[in-house]
Protein backbone atom coordinates (compact mmCIF):
# COMPACT_ATOMS: atom_id res chain seq x y z
CA UNK A 1 0.00 0.00 0.00
CA UNK A 2 1.66 3.85 -0.89
CA UNK A 3 1.30 6.20 1.43
CA UNK A 4 0.07 9.25 -0.18
CA UNK A 5 2.10 11.82 -1.70
CA UNK A 6 1.41 14.60 0.93
CA UNK A 7 2.55 12.38 3.87
CA UNK A 8 5.89 11.26 1.63
CA UNK A 9 6.38 14.14 1.24
CA UNK A 10 6.59 15.60 4.76
CA UNK A 11 8.24 12.09 5.35
CA UNK A 12 11.05 12.66 3.34
CA UNK A 13 11.54 16.28 4.75
CA UNK A 14 11.57 15.41 7.77
CA UNK A 15 14.25 12.65 7.46
CA UNK A 16 16.42 15.64 5.13
CA UNK A 17 15.87 18.05 8.27
CA UNK A 18 16.79 15.23 10.63
CA UNK A 19 20.19 14.09 8.97
CA UNK A 20 20.94 17.60 8.74
CA UNK A 21 20.64 18.09 12.40
CA UNK A 22 22.68 15.01 13.12
CA UNK A 23 25.47 16.44 10.62
CA UNK A 24 25.52 19.40 12.28
CA UNK A 25 25.39 18.28 15.94
CA UNK A 26 26.26 14.63 15.72
CA UNK A 27 29.14 14.70 18.28
CA UNK A 28 27.12 16.36 20.60
CA UNK A 29 24.39 13.64 20.46
CA UNK A 30 26.82 11.15 20.48
CA UNK A 31 28.53 12.56 23.80
CA UNK A 32 25.46 12.88 25.35
CA UNK A 33 24.72 9.91 24.95
CA UNK A 34 28.27 7.90 26.02
CA UNK A 35 27.97 10.36 29.09
CA UNK A 36 24.87 8.75 30.38
CA UNK A 37 25.41 5.05 28.50
CA UNK A 38 28.58 2.92 29.30
CA UNK A 39 27.44 0.46 26.67
CA UNK A 40 28.81 1.13 23.16
CA UNK A 41 26.25 -1.43 21.56
CA UNK A 42 22.63 -0.20 23.41
CA UNK A 43 24.70 3.55 22.91
CA UNK A 44 24.74 3.16 19.07
CA UNK A 45 20.93 1.67 19.23
CA UNK A 46 19.48 4.89 20.98
CA UNK A 47 21.75 7.33 18.62
CA UNK A 48 19.60 5.09 15.84
CA UNK A 49 16.54 5.51 17.93
CA UNK A 50 17.18 9.12 17.81
CA UNK A 51 17.23 9.60 14.69
CA UNK A 52 14.47 7.94 14.32
CA UNK A 53 12.34 10.09 16.39
CA UNK A 54 13.69 13.01 15.33
CA UNK A 55 12.31 12.28 12.23
CA UNK A 56 8.47 11.66 13.80
CA UNK A 57 8.94 14.25 15.67
CA UNK A 58 10.74 17.30 14.45
CA UNK A 59 12.16 19.76 16.63
CA UNK A 60 9.48 22.87 16.67
CA UNK A 61 10.65 26.00 15.12
CA UNK A 62 10.53 27.95 17.81
CA UNK A 63 13.08 26.68 19.56
CA UNK A 64 16.14 29.28 20.48
CA UNK A 65 19.05 26.86 22.07
CA UNK A 66 18.97 23.69 19.77
CA UNK A 67 22.24 22.00 22.28
CA UNK A 68 19.68 22.53 25.13
CA UNK A 69 16.66 20.92 23.49
CA UNK A 70 18.40 18.03 22.30
CA UNK A 71 19.75 17.13 25.45
CA UNK A 72 16.77 16.78 27.02
CA UNK A 73 14.83 15.14 24.41
CA UNK A 74 18.01 12.90 24.04
CA UNK A 75 17.33 12.09 28.24
CA UNK A 76 14.30 11.02 27.45
CA UNK A 77 14.78 8.69 25.16
CA UNK A 78 17.36 7.49 27.24
CA UNK A 79 15.43 6.94 30.13
CA UNK A 80 12.69 5.35 27.65
CA UNK A 81 14.86 3.39 26.65
CA UNK A 82 15.89 2.09 30.39
CA UNK A 83 12.34 1.57 31.01
CA UNK A 84 11.84 -0.61 27.84
CA UNK A 85 14.63 -3.10 28.71
CA UNK A 86 13.34 -3.02 32.45
CA UNK A 87 9.89 -4.37 31.38
CA UNK A 88 11.25 -6.48 28.71
CA UNK A 89 13.70 -8.35 31.48
CA UNK A 90 10.34 -8.38 34.53
CA UNK A 91 8.10 -9.73 31.68
CA UNK A 92 11.04 -12.38 30.53
CA UNK A 93 11.39 -13.09 34.91
CA UNK A 94 7.49 -13.39 35.05
CA UNK A 95 6.88 -16.12 31.67
CA UNK A 96 9.88 -17.82 33.32
CA UNK A 97 8.43 -18.71 36.44
CA UNK A 98 5.21 -19.41 34.75
CA UNK A 99 6.73 -22.43 33.01
CA UNK A 100 8.70 -24.03 35.60
CA UNK A 101 8.88 -27.88 34.63
CA UNK A 102 10.78 -30.61 36.61
CA UNK A 103 13.69 -31.76 35.18
CA UNK A 104 13.28 -35.85 36.16
CA UNK A 105 9.74 -36.29 35.67
CA UNK A 106 9.93 -39.31 34.90
CA UNK A 107 9.70 -42.83 36.57
CA UNK A 108 12.91 -44.95 37.17
CA UNK A 109 11.53 -47.42 35.05
CA UNK A 110 10.88 -44.69 32.00
CA UNK A 111 14.53 -43.64 32.40
CA UNK A 112 15.62 -46.77 31.77
CA UNK A 113 13.91 -47.97 29.25
CA UNK A 114 14.60 -45.06 27.54
CA UNK A 115 18.27 -45.87 28.25
CA UNK A 116 18.08 -48.89 26.71
CA UNK A 117 16.71 -47.63 23.74
CA UNK A 118 19.38 -44.91 23.01
CA UNK A 119 21.79 -47.58 23.75
CA UNK A 120 20.09 -49.85 20.27
CA UNK A 121 19.48 -46.98 18.50
CA UNK A 122 23.63 -46.26 18.91
CA UNK A 123 24.18 -49.66 18.31
CA UNK A 124 21.80 -49.70 14.97
CA UNK A 125 24.31 -46.18 13.54
CA UNK A 126 26.89 -47.85 14.95
CA UNK A 127 26.63 -51.06 11.78
CA UNK A 128 25.41 -48.52 9.52
CA UNK A 129 27.80 -45.53 9.06
CA UNK A 130 32.03 -45.60 9.04
CA UNK A 131 33.55 -46.42 12.12
CA UNK A 132 34.49 -42.11 12.27
CA UNK A 133 30.99 -41.10 11.76
CA UNK A 134 29.56 -43.41 14.66
CA UNK A 135 32.28 -42.30 16.39
CA UNK A 136 31.59 -38.06 16.00
CA UNK A 137 28.03 -39.07 16.68
CA UNK A 138 27.85 -40.76 19.92
CA UNK A 139 30.57 -38.64 21.54
CA UNK A 140 28.69 -35.09 20.05
CA UNK A 141 25.46 -36.17 21.15
CA UNK A 142 25.67 -39.32 23.15
CA UNK A 143 27.99 -38.09 25.69
CA UNK A 144 27.42 -34.87 25.12
CA UNK A 145 30.78 -33.42 24.65
CA UNK A 146 31.84 -29.90 22.70
CA UNK A 147 32.74 -30.52 18.86
CA UNK A 148 36.00 -28.93 20.46
CA UNK A 149 36.37 -32.25 22.58
CA UNK A 150 34.94 -34.38 20.24
CA UNK A 151 38.11 -33.24 17.74
CA UNK A 152 40.22 -33.78 20.73
CA UNK A 153 39.29 -36.96 21.41
CA UNK A 154 38.98 -38.44 17.68
CA UNK A 155 42.83 -36.48 16.82
CA UNK A 156 41.32 -34.11 13.73
CA UNK A 157 40.36 -30.82 13.81
CA UNK A 158 37.08 -29.46 14.16
CA UNK A 159 35.49 -29.08 10.57
CA UNK A 160 36.09 -32.89 10.28
CA UNK A 161 34.30 -32.88 13.39
CA UNK A 162 31.66 -31.56 11.85
CA UNK A 163 32.02 -33.02 8.45
CA UNK A 164 31.72 -36.32 9.81
CA UNK A 165 28.33 -35.40 11.98
CA UNK A 166 26.33 -33.50 8.78
CA UNK A 167 27.41 -37.11 6.55
CA UNK A 168 26.54 -39.54 9.25
CA UNK A 169 23.35 -37.89 10.14
CA UNK A 170 22.43 -37.37 6.08
CA UNK A 171 22.67 -41.30 5.61
CA UNK A 172 20.70 -41.75 9.10
CA UNK A 173 17.88 -39.33 7.53
CA UNK A 174 18.23 -41.34 4.29
CA UNK A 175 18.30 -44.77 6.01
CA UNK A 176 14.94 -43.72 7.67
CA UNK A 177 13.10 -42.61 4.68
CA UNK A 178 14.08 -45.22 2.96
CA UNK A 179 12.24 -47.73 5.64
Amino acid sequence: MALPSANTNMYENSVLMASELLTEHGNFIRAVIRSQVKNEDQAEDIFQDFFLSLVYKPIPKGVKNIKSYLYRAITNDIVDAVRQVERYRVRIHKYSKQLTYSINNTSPENALIKKEQLDKMFALIKGRLPNSGYQAIFLRYRKHHSLKEVAEKMGVNDRSVSRYICVGLRKIRQLLTAK
